[in-house]
């Protein structure tokens, strides 16, 4: 059973519906207002602190825990359906996944769609890698990371960072990650009665949005599941059994372990979309931070 702490996100994400169905014709500052406030269901971390920075001309934010070495970061890429959200929004789940794990987050504030379409969220991540690399970091000790729109970024920089023959990072963690552009995937219909927040409609208007005139949903590096995975990091998915984009995590894990990739999946009973937004406050995203953190420390080649 869900814990009873886990259904403030529930409860936020009616409340975030009833909003957008009062007023259909919501504007997209309104929206991106409205999605901002998600951080409030993060708590605050204690013992990090935070500096701004330019990471190859993207603004980021670094995350940096008391104690944690200095020379082991995670990329992290925050959600929002690329066209909301920041890395403000995301910043204490960021710092909440570093602290576990004893290193630094740097979490990217791309360029966001319609204002600017794909690739621009791609080209910011393969810049801000870039930038890491060129601050003396070894690739082998960056992971990528991000939850929705980010996990798909934290995946498709990777696929592009290989088309480019740059070094690989060690890791990726993909919290509730959408690959899915073409809204294929069954359990946007079989979930859709539990799922509070993520629905097909709001799928298919977000598309066209992070797409603009020239994209295509079936792109790989656009939408990972048309990718050919072969090669990449291993990786760590997880989603919540009551959303609706459970089936993206499922499907892009089979794919990758079948091309020979080392994948973790957990799929959390009772969850919503990104509950790991919870931690702090929720034993079901406390526990996936650690496991999270558990998992990647050896990829970083820490104890």
């Amino acid at each position: 059973m869900p814990s009873p702490q886990s259904d403030a996100l529930r409860a936020r994400f009616l409340a975030m519906a009833a909003r957008k169905a009062a007023n259909p014709e919501m504007d997209l500052p309104t929206m991106r207002d409205m999605q901002e406030a998600l951080h409030l269901e993060t708590a605050e971390p204690e013992g990090v602190s935070y500096a701004e920075v330019s990471a190859g001309g993207v603004p980021a934010l670094w995350c940096q825990p008391d104690g944690a070495v200095s020379d082991r970061v995670l990329l992290y890429l925050h959600g929002g359906g690329f066209v909301t959200n920041s890395m403000h929004s995301h910043r204490k789940l960021a710092a909440h996944v570093a602290k576990a794990a004893g290193v630094r987050a740097l979490v990217l504030d791309y360029r966001l769609a319609p204002e600017h379409p794909f690739p621009a969220q791609l080209e910011d991540a393969v810049a801000a890698y870039r930038w890491l690399l060129a601050q003396g970091l070894r690739a082998e000790h960056i992971a990528t990371a991000g939850d929705s729109a980010g996990g798909n970024l934290a995946t498709s920089v990777v696929l592009k960072l290989r088309e480019e023959g740059e070094p690989l990072p060690a890791a990726i963690v993909g919290f509730s990650p959408w690959y899915d552009l073409e809204c294929l995937g069954k359990t946007l219909d079989t979930n859709a009665a539990t799922d509070v927040l993520v629905q097909r409609a709001e799928l298919e208007m977000l598309v066209p949005m992070f797409l603009g005139e020239n994209g295509s949903p079936s792109d790989p590096l656009a939408n990972p599941l048309r990718a050919d995975p072969t090669g990449l990091p291993p990786m760590f998915l997880t989603a919540g059994d009551h959303e609706t984009l459970q089936d993206d995590a499922e499907r892009f894990a089979e794919q990758a372990t079948a091309a020979g990739v080392d994948v973790t999946v957990e799929i959390a009973p009772g969850m919503q979309h990104i509950y790991p937004l919870m931690a702090g406050r929720a034993p079901e995203a406390d526990a996936v931070i650690a496991g999270v953190a558990a998992w990647v420390r050896p990829k970083l080649g820490l104890g």
